[in-house]
């Protein structure tokens, strides 16, 4: 793909239907689960992208089998545990990759080292690591961010662990998802941050949950803790949803040009949390003052983009967590957005700041916007070019990360794009 994209808005409403990529956060899950169940798993509905080959690929490198029938499925074979890999698992800008595999590096006899990109090294992981610690788990960071090194003994002797998830709610996922493999019933509870912050994306928690139990893990919530059984887990087959941080730059479409996209599935059928952001969008022109992310965090870029034509200005709070995304998100969609027109965006704290405009009038000359390897500001900030002439996306191929077919997807639909 070449180094930018020029999308012409379009002149009619967009119609059309898109068959929308599986969930990114559920293939990563199943898969990690589906590797360390003894047996054969089948996961149909699959993403196939950089962030699931990445974890793919690790657990190939850890003993386990995991072939690809077709462009949506894995078929998971195990032996019910990892085996340490010959060399450094590089996992890329994954963060789930990253996370889940340092907690299940715990399960493996001997020392696994887990790497990945420039941005990965600047994605902190010091709290995981300190909560394996509390396992008894011999873990380092020291740079509080990867390259991780964890000496595995096979297993881990904790039965009780608290974690500070301000930062992400992956972490609490990675022990969760270990948790079975414990001598005896393994409590998992968040602890407060200095700030008195706990966590947000609780939904990721529940996604966790939900996949868990599918492959045969007893787990029971008690407010901000959870008790897993020492089951271990059984292969299974499991069909993944589609993706809803996908959806949301659909959804947007349709309000920005007044058009109707069929997604094959109603924005209430979907488990994932950013399909909250559905109702969000489908107030468009008149988006509530102030809007809380902190559940929808990857829908955010989608929704900041939207608001820049909102009827009202528009807050964004709860956010915090999207400056140790795969990029700062907050300030880097304040500057872009600001290139479309000075102040369009600003930053408040961690809170981001929309000065909506629903005349926006379209740059007079191009405007090349910036990406960040982001694979979620460039699907978001594209959304700018069904509105707005002039408008060219830096690094496009960089939606690899999650959905590869994402220009596809939008010719589709009869935007016409430029390379």
């Amino acid at each position: 793909m070449s180094d930018a994209m020029r999308i012409t808005p379009p002149t009619a409403p967009l119609t059309g239907r898109v068959v929308l990529p599986g969930s990114k956060s559920i293939t990563n899950r199943a898969l990690l689960l589906a590797g360390l169940a003894l047996g054969e798993s089948r996961l149909t509905g699959a993403l196939k992208s950089d962030d699931t080959r990445w974890m793919a690929q690790a657990l190939r490198a850890m003993g386990v089998q995991v072939d690809e029938p077709d462009a949506t499925t894995f078929v998971v074979t195990s032996p019910g545990r990892l085996q340490k890999p010959q060399g450094p698992l590089y996992l890329g800008n994954a963060g789930t990759a990253m996370r889940f595999l340092t907690a299940a590096a715990a399960l493996v006899q001997g020392e696994v080292v887990l790497d990945g990109n420039d941005a990965m090294r600047a994605r902190p992981i010091a709290p995981l690591i300190a909560a394996l610690g509390a396992l008894g788990v011999q873990a380092e960071a020291p740079s509080r961010c990867p390259p991780v090194t964890v000496h595995g003994e096979g297993g881990f002797s904790g039965v009780a662990v608290e974690i500070d998830a301000s930062l992400s709610s992956q972490y609490v996922s990675a022990l969760l998802m270990i948790a079975p493999f414990g001598r005896a019933p393994v409590q998992v509870a968040l602890k407060a941050a200095d700030d008195g912050a706990t966590m947000g994306a609780r939904g990721y928690v529940d996604l966790t949950l939900a996949a868990m139990a599918r492959f045969g893990a007893k787990t029971t919530t008690l407010g901000d803790a959870w008790s897993v059984g020492p089951t271990g887990y059984v292969a299974t087959e499991f069909a993944i949803e589609p993706d809803a941080s996908a959806a949301t730059y659909f959804w947007a479409a349709e309000a920005l040009t007044g058009g109707r996209i069929d997604l094959g599935m109603e924005a209430g059928a979907f488990t994932q949390p950013d399909a909250k952001a559905q109702s969000l969008i489908a107030a468009f022109p008149h988006m509530p003052a102030v809007i809380d992310g902190s559940q929808m965090q990857d829908a955010v870029p989608t929704l900041a983009v939207l608001a820049a034509f909102n009827a009202t200005p528009v807050r964004f709070t709860g956010i915090a967590n999207l400056r140790v995304k795969e990029c700062d998100r907050t300030r880097a969609l304040a500057v872009q957005l600001s290139r479309i027109r000075p102040g369009l965006a600003t930053e408040d704290g961690d809170d981001l700041l929309i000065a909506s405009d629903p005349a926006l009038p379209s740059p007079t000359a191009t405007v090349a916007l910036e990406t960040y390897d982001d694979h979620r500001m460039a699907m978001s900030l594209a959304l700018l070019g069904l509105r707005l002439d002039n408008i060219v996306i830096l690094d496009p191929g960089c939606v690899a990360k999650t959905f590869p077919g994402y220009w596809d997807a939008l010719s589709g639909l009869g935007v016409a794009l430029k390379q």
